[in-house]
């Protein structure tokens, strides 16, 4: 079964959607994210992806006081990212309540680091982020392309240690097009023991069944839940 992971993108304290990755292209859905965590916990939801746009841009977390709110006010998993950089910032992001930390941009710039990370705290403390345009991985909250490719970069993650990833193909991001079912069965062609999660361009029940069908072990769904494609009520028929 394909576990169902609502996202909260957060700005400035605010929930919001990008359109592909653009901060130029933000809508502002809740003025009350630990609100809206709340409305996922009422549903059944019992996991959270919160994400620190503010922080991603930033290179440092911007919005701890929102995860300590929903951490403290909900009993959802919550895994947290954006702009964690530096032991100072996982030490901030697991003592404010995260029980998983994404990491994306430090994992490409210091993974020395982030392997560290990894033997300190184990595998299952952590949730690498693979943000792609093209197949190229993108860091800084999808501001900079690299020139590392994403399953030379998901590799490298498995061989620190790393079974959860995450996967975003930018260009569908916030579109509400449908997922990148082809670059999905790909990766899991060449890395089939990974706990992959889908993320970008969700806008159905049935992009999620076709996701559990081609493998991934989880999806994670934004504005399709904001704009009403998906009701949180269907949502039970995946629990």
């Amino acid at each position: 079964m394909i576990e169902i992971i609502p996202a909260i993108d957060i700005i400035d304290g605010k929930c919001v959607r990008l359109a592909k990755g653009d901060f130029t292209r933000c809508t502002i859905y809740s003025d009350d994210p630990v609100e809206m965590a709340s409305r996922f916990e009422d549903a059944g939801l019992k996991r959270l992806h919160l994400v620190d746009l503010g922080g991603a841009k930033q290179g440092r977390p911007a919005n701890l006081s929102v995860l300590e709110s929903i951490a403290t006010k909900t009993s959802l998993v919550i895994d947290f990212g954006g702009g964690i950089a530096a032991d100072r910032d996982l030490v901030a992001v697991f003592a404010a309540g995260a029980s998983i930390a994404t990491i994306g941009s430090a994992a490409v710039r210091s993974p020395d680091l982030f392997a560290r990370w990894i033997g300190q705290h184990g595998a299952v403390r952590f949730l690498l982020g693979a943000d792609v345009r093209g197949l190229s991985i993108a860091i800084d909250g999808w501001q900079t392309v690299t020139d590392v490719g994403i399953t030379d970069f998901l590799l490298h993650g498995v061989k620190a240690g790393i079974t959860n990833v995450f996967v975003t193909d930018i260009a569908r991001d916030g579109l509400l097009r449908g997922p990148s079912m082809e670059l999905y069965r790909d990766i899991l062609d060449s890395l089939p023991a990974l706990n992959l999660i889908a993320s970008g361009g969700v806008s159905s029940l049935d992009d999620i069944r076709r996701l559990g069908e081609a493998g991934c072990s989880g999806v994670i769904i934004g504005k399709a839940i904001y704009e009403g494609r998906i009701k949180l009520n269907d949502l039970a028929l995946f629990n």
